[in-house]
């Protein structure tokens, strides 16, 4: 017998859930529409290049990949 669609979404999240995972949904703006695409561009135009950079910089500075001991300096 087929179980119902609802019932085996639970006993996915429940087998996920028993092995620490949880579900998460996001909801994100469609790259795909040309409104978004338009939004974005005006928002980018808006950046300051120099700010932007000191922003990335200290993201790369604070985050560790795959070194223990952080990014290697170049």
């Amino acid at each position: 017998m087929v179980t119902a669609p609802a019932e085996r979404m639970k006993t996915m999240r429940d087998r996920r859930r028993s092995r620490g995972l949880r579900e998460l949904r996001l909801v994100l703006p469609d790259a795909r529409s040309s409104s978004v695409r338009r939004r974005v561009a005006i928002q980018v135009a808006g950046l300051h290049r120099r700010g932007e950079n000191n922003a990335l910089n200290w993201i790369e500075a604070v985050s560790e990949f795959d070194e223990p001991n952080g990014p290697v300096k170049q």
